[in-house]
């Protein structure tokens, strides 16, 4: 581990979320001297690159690329198949924390980390002793509201994936809603597909993996359009085009009301 009386590292982690970028705009005179990252999985959505793009361009500094020497595929056949789920989320431990970890090595660094004054949830808190997360929203009580004025008043708006989903993180992430999913298949068809490619049927135990408890990606989203017609409103669960901020924002729980339904802070922030 690196001198505690020598130089501290600063760095703060971008999602790809209205928080972490927010945040990133919020420290970027406060800490000049800030380094900024983004775990890439390979699989993030096209708007989320293109939002990056964006935060270079007003942060003046470039955002550093971190991936692992592995990808998603590599690690899928290392669990046998199985999908990461809210119970087993080997996708963040793998594809997000190492590299950000390997990244600061053994430097004593300063992470900066986007949960809000209205939040109650923790943030990534590393094990490792050299690395100190640090709150700055939560201790100079910015709101969910104060982040929509810092990212409109700075003149980048929000990622154009807020219209249609609720949070950053892979194109298949398993934490969004049935709504997101119908979502992703009417945005990025292609994505869905691959998201599909990866659901599988046992054919000795006719066991299902698939990224929804239960059901298959094309089911949930016949079932969803089906509501949508029952109700005369044809895929009533993602016209989301218009709708406030606010409402975009929500951080409710799923429609299941599982209350582990909740995104892994470091891919959603």
């Amino acid at each position: 581990m690196s001198d505690p009386g020598g130089k501290v590292r600063h760095v703060l982690g971008l999602s790809g979320g209205k928080d972490s970028s927010a945040l990133a705009i919020y420290m970027r005179e406060r800490v000049p001297e800030m380094e900024y990252v983004f775990c890439d999985t390979g699989k993030e959505l096209p708007e989320t690159y293109e939002f990056l793009t964006l935060m270079e361009a007003y942060l003046a500094k470039p955002i550093q690329r971190l991936s692992s020497e592995r990808d998603f595929d590599h690690y899928l056949s290392v669990f046998n198949g199985y999908l990461p789920s809210s119970r087993m989320r080997w996708c963040t431990r793998l594809l997000k924390l190492r590299p950000f970890e390997q990244y600061v090595g053994d430097d004593v660094v300063v992470n900066y980390v986007g949960i809000r004054a209205d939040e109650s949830r923790e943030g990534y808190v590393s094990t490792k002793p050299n690395i100190r997360s640090v709150f700055p929203f939560r201790e100079d009580g910015i709101t969910k509201a104060d982040v929509v004025r810092i990212l409109e008043e700075a003149g980048v708006g929000v990622p154009k994936y807020y219209r249609w989903r609720t949070r950053s993180g892979c194109s298949f992430c398993f934490f969004q809603r049935k709504e997101e999913w119908v979502g992703l298949a009417r945005e990025h068809p292609a994505l869905f597909e691959e998201a599909k490619a990866y659901e599988k049927v046992d054919p000795e135990t006719g066991e299902r993996y698939t990224w929804r408890k239960g059901e298959t990606l094309d089911e949930l989203v016949a079932k969803e359009l089906a509501k949508g017609d029952a109700a005369g409103r044809p895929e009533r669960a993602v016209k989301r085009h218009n709708l406030p901020l606010v409402s975009v924002f929500d951080e409710g729980e799923d429609d299941d009301g599982d209350d582990e339904d909740r995104a892994c802070l470091i891919c959603e922030l």
